[in-house]
C-alpha cells in the first residue's frame, strides 16, 4: 500500500517540472511566464520563440504524462492507482510545485498519460489530430475531433467504464484550466 501512495506522489512531482520554463530559459534567456500569453506551454513557447523549442516542450510534457503511468504499471498497480498516477501527473503540470503553482493547461501531460493508459485508442486519436492540425492548423478543433475519437473508439472496444470517465475528465481539465488562467493570461497580454 505505501508503494501505491507514492507512486502517484513521483507523479506529481515529475509533472510539477515546468518545462516549459526550463527550455526558454536555456533557448533564450526568459521567462515563459512574462511573455505572450504567459501561459507554461506548448503553444506559447511556440508563438514566442518558435516550434523547434515548442517541439522539445511538448516532448516533455508528454512524457510527464506517460512516464508515472508506466512506472506504476510495471510496479503492477492496479488501474485505478495508474489512473491516479495520471491524474497526479497532471496535477503537478497544471499546479507546479517547482513553479509556483502557475503551469500550463496540461493537453500534452494528459496525452502521455492516457497514450500509458490505453495505447491503441490514444494512439488513433492522436494520428488523427496531427493530421487534421496540419489540414487546417487550429489545434483546439483538431483536439476535440481526435480527442472525441479517442473516447468512442474506447467505449466502441469495451474499455473499463472507470477508465473511460476518467479520460473524459483529464479531458475536461484542459478548458477548465484555460478558464482558471483566463484573467492570468488576459492581465499578461495588456502589460
Amino acid at each position: 500500500m505505501k508503494l501505491a501512495l507514492v507512486v502517484p506522489l513521483i507523479g506529481y512531482l515529475l509533472g510539477s517540472i515546468p518545462s516549459a520554463l526550463i527550455v526558454s530559459r536555456r533557448v533564450a534567456g526568459v521567462d515563459i511566464r512574462t511573455l505572450g500569453d504567459a501561459n507554461m506551454g506548448t503553444r506559447n513557447v511556440s508563438r514566442m520563440l518558435g516550434w523547434k523549442p515548442a517541439l522539445v516542450v511538448a516532448a516533455l510534457d508528454f512524457s510527464k504524462g506517460f512516464a508515472p503511468v508506466l512506472l506504476a504499471r510495471a510496479l503492477g498497480l492496479t488501474l485505478g492507482w495508474q489512473i491516479a498516477t495520471g491524474f497526479c501527473a497532471l496535477l503537478g503540470h497544471d499546479f507546479p510545485i517547482f513553479a509556483r503553482f502557475q503551469g500550463g493547461q496540461g493537453l500534452a501531460t494528459t496525452l502521455g498519460a492516457l497514450l500509458a493508459l490505453s495505447p491503441g485508442e490514444t494512439t488513433i486519436g492522436l494520428t488523427v489530430y496531427g493530421l487534421l492540425f496540419l489540414a487546417t492548423r487550429n489545434s483546439d478543433l483538431s483536439a476535440g475531433v481526435g480527442i472525441g475519437l479517442m473516447v468512442l473508439l474506447m467505449t466502441l472496444t469495451g474499455q473499463p467504464v472507470g477508465l473511460m470517465i476518467s479520460t473524459l475528465v483529464m479531458i475536461l481539465s484542459v478548458p477548465a484550466k484555460q478558464a482558471l488562467d483566463r484573467p492570468r493570461r488576459v492581465r499578461a497580454q495588456k502589460t
